[in-house]
């Protein structure tokens, strides 16, 4: 006898439901959701644009992961950071504040791996392709916005030259990709 695995709901189930809500008990949906979490309350707030500054939580939580705090036995984590990455692009997505917190990240892993003389290939690997994911998104901005993470970027370039694993070799290619003049160090 064979076991099957019970699939659970799907987005199609969950969206069938919600369509016979009114408009009180989608409203009373969403503040149960809100109540039920930060990650819902952040999720919120990016998407609908909320309060001062909608990627200081995200920022928060990438720093936590990029920059752990060694007193207190935390560990790097460029996956768990990654997902933050993630979870913004899936809640607001907006390409001027993602690459914004695309360019944090290069800068937290860089200064964590600079600080701590980190030897971790995967940190390193997920360093490269945020920035080069980073600067394909920077490129595609407003002059006035891309000039400022770009240049962010091109510090966290020249930084990364003494990492090893060919981080800042793989950093000076995706600047010269893209158009950029690497000056002779």
């Amino acid at each position: 006898m064979s076991l099957q695995k019970t699939k659970g709901p799907s987005w199609n189930d969950v969206k069938a439901k919600l369509a016979a809500f009114d408009h009180a008990g989608l409203v009373g949906l969403l503040q149960a959701l809100y109540a039920a979490s930060k990650d819902n309350q952040a999720l919120l707030q990016a998407r609908l644009g909320l309060g001062e500054d909608t990627l200081k939580p995200y920022k928060a939580a990438i720093d936590r992961w990029l920059w752990p705090d060694r007193s207190l036995n935390q560990a790097p984590s460029a996956a768990k950071a990654k997902k933050v990455l993630a979870d913004y692009r899936n809640a607001a997505g907006q390409p001027e504040e993602l690459t914004e917190l695309m360019v944090f990240y290069c800068e937290r892993a860089a200064g964590f791996a600079e600080e701590s003389g980190l030897d971790e290939e995967s940190y390193y690997d997920a360093l490269a392709r945020t920035f080069e994911q980073a600067v394909r998104t920077a490129v595609a901005l407003p002059p006035g916005r891309r000039a400022d993470l770009l240049a962010r970027l091109d510090l966290v370039r020249r930084r990364s030259h003494d990492f090893g694993y060919g981080v800042g070799a793989d950093m000076d290619d995706c600047f010269i990709e893209h158009g950029f003049d690497i000056p002779a160090e």
